[in-house]
């Protein structure tokens, strides 16, 4: 199935194009001038030409040739070269000759979901120090336009650009704080191609969805199979306002395993935001379930999860604006599983707990130095006993693990934290990450370790 997936990515597009379509040799727009390659990974080179038509490829001397099939697609592929700083021309050559400058080897990452996805970098705080700070030559953005298709499209419409002051305002914020932080790191290029649209829920973006998936279609498909690290994603907000609850978790699962198909890869690594905080429309209940669901998709072989709780400017607006926040959340994932740095990269998620008389012990990961954030008492603890009801819980670090209690509650059960849409709890580790929201009945949650 992964291979006939794999390769349906290279051909089903043609079947909706006249073959006079491509007396000449094209390319979809993905590649190009300023273009950013993905690094130690095998170079997947893709287009259309007259049937039978021979190609070749040309990659600062690295070539490789192949003939355009009875339906005008040639895909071909040069082997894995490292980042190395220079500046290569590929050169794509049939009956004319394309050439394209300026490419760098590097990292490339993929940025994709709904309005705190797509929210431009001109809409977040200290926009105007940030844009007048952008230029970075090692930096190279690539911003999909909205598109909607019934079938898997040919192409996308967008072109690589270097940051500066004039790309970078209109680009997604998220999306660029996070590549902006790997390529600080890494001091190697980076590549972050960014593609969303605000309001939707997760079923259009996934390909298993068919008639449905116009999104992917029309805007992930035609990407495929375009080398990458991987993907960050930042969507969930149009699925609580669906009651999707736990549901989310399969959902998330399909598109994660769809895209990998799609890829041909299943290393591809995908970090995602776990959604804020926000006063405004949702159904009581229905965010806590979705972060659940969320933290759930941590079972997921190489995922992450970034949580911002602490980064919410206001409760009644659904769109936070310190997307550097966000950015550098998802970036601490990708240095430490992707890029091995020794770094703590999660705020404390739960694992367990130890009934102790008529306390709750708690432990978590990523526990190292637990604290309250602001100095203050441990917020947004709760405690139930038998009769199952809630009620304020007074928590106190001990180590790496929280004691809760509550005067009246003699034979606790169960602890809530952080366990409704406006929350805003203290409790960090000493990286200053915050701690996930969860539940201990049923807890369906996992850690990424």
């Amino acid at each position: 199935m992964r291979k006939r997936l794999f390769s349906f990515v290279l051909t089903a597009f043609v079947l909706a194009f006249p073959l006079t379509a491509w007396a000449e040799v094209t390319l979809p727009k993905i590649f190009g001038t300023n273009m950013v390659l993905q690094q130690e990974q095998p170079i997947h080179i893709w287009g259309w030409a007259a049937p039978g038509e021979e190609v070749s490829v040309d990659l600062a001397g690295a070539t490789a040739s192949t003939k355009a099939d009875n339906q005008g697609n040639w895909h071909t592929e040069l082997p894995a070269r490292k980042a190395d700083g220079k500046s290569l021309t590929l050169t794509v050559s049939g009956s004319n000759k394309i050439t394209m400058d300026n490419i760098l080897m590097g990292e490339v990452w993929l940025g994709s979901g709904q309005s705190n996805m797509e929210w431009r970098v001109s809409g977040v705080n200290d926009a105007q120090k940030e844009i007048a700070d952008s230029s970075n030559p090692e930096l190279r953005l690539f911003l999909v336009q909205r598109a909607k298709s019934e079938e898997p499209a040919k192409d996308v419409v967008g072109q690589w650009q270097v940051s500066s002051p004039e790309t970078v305002p209109a680009f997604s914020a998220t999306a660029y704080f996070f590549a902006r932080e790997l390529q600080k790191e890494l001091k190697v290029p980076v590549g972050i191609i960014a593609s969303s649209w605000g309001g939707t829920r997760i079923e259009p973006w996934t390909p298993a969805n068919g008639k449905g998936a116009v999104l992917y279609n029309a805007m992930i498909h035609p990407l495929a199979p375009f080398s990458i690290r991987g993907v960050i994603w930042y969507q969930g907000e149009s699925n609580v306002m669906s009651n999707a609850g736990l549901k989310y978790y399969d959902m998330k699962k399909q598109l994660i395993d769809d895209w990998r198909e799609v890829w041909g890869n299943d290393e591809i690594s995908f970090y995602y935001v776990h959604i804020g905080p926000w006063s405004g429309r949702y159904a009581p209940g229905e965010l806590p379930k979705l972060w659940e669901a969320q933290t759930k998709s941590l079972t997921l072989p190489h995922t992450g999860m970034a949580v911002i709780t602490d980064a919410i400017d206001n409760l009644a607006d659904i769109h936070p604006k310190s997307k550097q926040v966000v950015g550098k959340r998802l970036a601490l994932w990708a240095l430490a599983k992707d890029y091995g740095r020794d770094i703590t990269y999660s705020g404390p998620l739960y694992k367990s707990m130890d009934v102790e008389g008529n306390k709750i012990r708690l432990h978590f990961a990523y526990a190292k130095g637990l604290a309250a954030r602001d100095d203050k008492p441990l917020s947004e603890f709760m405690i139930a006993g038998a009769d199952d009801k809630y009620v304020p819980a007074e928590a106190t670090i001990d180590g790496d693990t929280v004691v809760v209690h509550a005067d009246g509650i003699s034979d606790p059960k169960n602890v809530r934290f952080g366990w409704h849409k406006t929350c805003d709890p203290n409790l960090v580790n000493g990286a200053g990450l915050p701690a996930a929201p969860f539940h201990t009945d049923n807890w369906q949650g996992g850690t990424g370790e």
